[in-house]
This record gives C-alpha cells, structure tokens and sequence, in this order.
C-alpha cells in the first residue's frame, strides 16, 4: 500500500520540494528556542506590511547568532562555543546549539535583524506582487 500525500493531487504540479520541506520542519520542531510571530502595521498604505519573528536567544552573542536565507526559507541557526576553562559547581544553563526553519511565501524579504536584551527581531516584509498575465498561443499542428 502506497502512502497518499496531500501533495499527490494531479491539481499540486511541482510542489515536491515544498512537501520534502515541511516533511524536514516537522521531524526537527523540539520548541527550542522559543519565538513569537507578530503582524507589524505600517501607518500607510504606500508601505507593505511587515512580519516580525523574535526568539528568546538569551546567552547568544552576535557572532554565535547566524540568520541566513535559503530558497523559500529563513533558517536561524544559534551556535555557542563551549568554555572549557570555567570550573562550574552547579550548570543549569547549557551551551545548546538551535537550528530554526520558517518557511517563506513567494515573495517574502528579510528586511533586517538585530539583537537587542536577548531577544533575536527580524523583520520581514512581503511587497505587492505585480500580476502578469501573459497569453499562450495555441498552435494547430494537422
């Protein structure tokens, strides 16, 4: 018996990678570190509106902190460097490495990231797709 994807349908052409990709999120989602996402209003209409993903990376410097772009996805990758001269008599807080992957939508931008009180912002914004519609000629071949 064959395993049946959403992606199967006849009507889904060309969205293989997009089902290996959500496959992929879904086995590497341990909650860590945890983020919110919020929708960020501009006063005008001229502005497009802008997405806002900010995790909780408390113990993260900048240089430990990568943000990189990836075809359709934002990947936020957190790396610490182990301090092995410190004699520790109690470690609660553990040097752990996090990898973050959200999926974009056609035409999503990271417009900027910073670090400010442990917390990791970065904006995304989504311009006004321009429609093309485009005639195809059909050809009678006899």
């Amino acid at each position: 018996m064959s395993r049946m994807t959403p992606f199967a349908s006849p009507l889904l052409l060309g969205f293989d990678s997009m089902e290996k990709t959500l496959e992929r999120l879904a086995k590497g989602n341990d909650g860590y570190p945890p983020y919110n996402i919020e929708r960020i209003r501009s006063g005008s209409e001229s502005e497009p509106e802008r997405l806002r993903i900010t995790l909780a990376v408390a113990g993260f410097s900048e240089g430990e902190l990568d943000v990189t772009t990836e075809e359709n996805q934002l990947v936020i990758r957190g790396r610490q460097v182990e301090q092995t001269d410190r004699d520790y008599l109690y470690r609660g807080i553990a040097a752990r490495q996090f990898q973050r992957v959200f999926v974009l939508a056609d035409g999503m931008q990271v417009a900027q990231a910073w670090l400010k009180n442990g917390l990791l912002s970065v904006d995304l914004t989504r311009p006004e797709p321009v429609r093309v519609v485009r005639k195809i000629n059909i050809s009678v071949s006899q």
